[in-house]
């Protein structure tokens, strides 16, 4: 069988990086191709002097290669962005403000499907959810956008590793960021850290449209849309503007967050959004030492609401603390190997397969 740039990818996850990262990870790796049997690629270093310090890992990744079968020569390339040239600076980028009047619904040029991921209430794990399934589908070989819509607080550059600010040739388009192979975009980008965004309404709708509309997204299969909890403005613009595929629902099985999750589907369905299933967070623990499960929660609320509504239950996903620290330390679990990466990509799996993703 001839060899496949998953198969080359796939090898140089096992290349690791200071702090746990991979080249993969660290979307490091370019220009990949494949002639017979012959592999060339280029590792971009992301300066110049990390570049001088990383010839072990150019030829780790050059022998990691050469044992994936079929393959009997590799040709390595390490480079580096340069330092920028002296410029005027950069366009200024006002984000916020009333949001500008269109017609009907919109969807950004590229982008195949949108999927919003909600809750009823804060602290379910949604933004958890949403950054392990998106990096999950990207795993899976699926082109993918996570927008982090919580604009009072956002934490997706937290949880997928990133603290830039995106660049904007002209004062009007945004480039997106990426990471973990996710293209990425946040308020949290556009924002000083610790610094409280103190919007009203519009100011709130202006800056989802501007997210959704400026910036370059690319060829998406899927873009994943990160709403904050409750049924506010956010969800109403996402909703009435966007051209959705459907909603994900979070909640615990807990009956206070079944409570407001059921706010949460009804509001989908006022607004005429397809429910496509739902996930059952912290739906036990496991205990490290002796392996009983803990149903701290309680269990099955979510699967027997998902029953009532007739919508699938697309996984059931227990409390984990490894979970938690690769969120924080901005590597999600689902970018590794283990039982939690296995029920995201179990998750993922359900949804490419029922097109949804």
């Amino acid at each position: 069988m001839p060899v496949t740039k998953e198969q080359i990818m796939g090898a140089l996850e096992r290349v690791g990086l200071p702090g746990g990262d991979t080249l993969v990870s660290r979307d490091m790796i370019r220009a990949i191709t494949i002639q017979g049997d012959a592999v060339n690629f280029v590792i971009e270093a992301p300066t110049p002097q990390d570049a001088a310090q990383m010839e072990p890992v150019r030829k780790a990744a050059e022998a990691v290669v050469m044992e994936v079968e079929g393959v009997s020569k590799v040709s390595v390339a390490l480079t580096a962005h340069g330092p920028a040239a002296p410029k005027a600076p950069p366009p200024n980028l006002k984000i916020g403000g009333h949001p500008k009047p269109q017609e009907g619904k919109t969807k950004p040029s590229g982008v195949q499907r949108i999927l919003a991921i909600g809750s009823g209430k804060g602290g379910v794990g949604k933004s958890t959810v949403s950054s392990n399934l998106a990096v999950a589908l990207a795993k899976q070989g699926r082109k993918v956008g996570l927008l982090d819509a919580d604009i009072y607080g956002p934490s997706q550059p937290r949880m997928m590793g990133v603290n830039k600010r995106p660049a904007s040739p002209d004062g009007k388009t945004i480039i997106p960021l990426h990471a973990h192979g996710v293209t990425l975009m946040s308020i949290g980008f556009m924002m000083e850290e610790g610094k409280a965004v103190v919007w009203r309404g519009p100011m709130l709708m202006g800056a989802l449209q501007q997210m959704l509309g400026q910036v370059e997204w690319g060829e998406l299969d899927v873009l994943l849309v990160d709403l904050p909890p409750g049924t506010g403005d956010v969800q109403l613009t996402l909703c009435t503007k966007s051209e959705l595929t459907g909603a994900i629902v979070v909640s615990t099985p807990q009956d206070v967050a079944l409570i407001d999750a059921r706010k949460a589907l009804d509001m989908f369905a006022t607004l005429k959004t397809p429910v496509l299933g739902l996930i059952e967070n912290m739906s036990m623990f496991v205990c490290p030492d002796c392996g009983s499960e803990h149903q701290i929660f309680g269990h099955g609320g979510v699967a027997a609401e998902a029953e009532k509504m007739g919508v699938p239950l697309l996984g059931a996903l227990p409390i984990d603390l490894d979970t938690r620290l690769a969120g924080d330390g901005g590597t999600p679990i689902a970018a590794g190997e283990g039982p939690m990466a296995q029920a995201y990509a179990q998750i993922a799996k359900g949804l490419i397969e029922g097109g949804m993703a």
